[in-house]
């Protein structure tokens, strides 16, 4: 467990009582356009993913953290592994830390622990990221965490304003044997 742990942040599983913190981040429409949601979460879908969450991230594709500040024990944010691909052993990687507790270091903690998992534990070669152009806050955190642009997706995603271009963001683990 130490290696999802550091002084300030814990990565852990979802757990029953996440419900209606997911609900409430799943359902702002102001974040739709990060992941890619169309429509609202039900309650009873959201159940069902807390209930099938402990499959393997070799199952499920997935791996979905909840971040928990240590100095409080709140929870205050959520980090991805998704679309994992064992055989080119590579993953996207998303983070959301809630508006109340942004600003405040969670992110870059959370980052570098799924980092450190995913590189050392799961052995990937490399993560992935698509930052809109505009999240200046995104880029900074992934830039900081060692992420490079390799690429812009152009119109990639539709916003209120029309469409925006995407960057794509890598970071390649140096040895992949350590």
């Amino acid at each position: 467990m130490a290696q999802l742990e550091n002084e300030f942040v814990r990565l852990r599983a979802l757990e029953p009582e996440d419900l209606e913190l997911l609900y409430h981040w799943e359902n702002n429409p102001s974040l739709w356009n990060i992941g890619n949601t169309l429509s609202p979460y039900s309650r009873y879908i959201l159940k069902k993913y807390i209930m099938e969450s402990h499959h393997s991230i070799y199952e499920l594709k997935q791996l979905r953290l909840m971040v928990d500040a240590c100095s409080t024990g709140a929870t205050v944010g959520m980090v991805d592994l998704y679309d994992f691909d064992p055989h080119h052993a590579r993953a996207g990687l998303g983070i959301l830390v809630d508006p109340l507790y942004q600003g405040n270091g969670f992110a870059i903690h959370a980052l570098n622990l799924m980092l450190d998992y995913a590189f050392s534990f799961l052995k990937l070669h490399q993560l992935y990221a698509y930052i809109p152009v505009k999240n200046e806050s995104s880029k900074t955190l992934f830039t900081r965490c060692g992420f490079t642009v390799t690429g812009i997706l152009t119109d990639w995603i539709s916003t209120v304003d029309g469409y925006s271009d995407v960057l794509v963001m890598q970071r390649i683990h140096a040895n992949p044997k350590e």
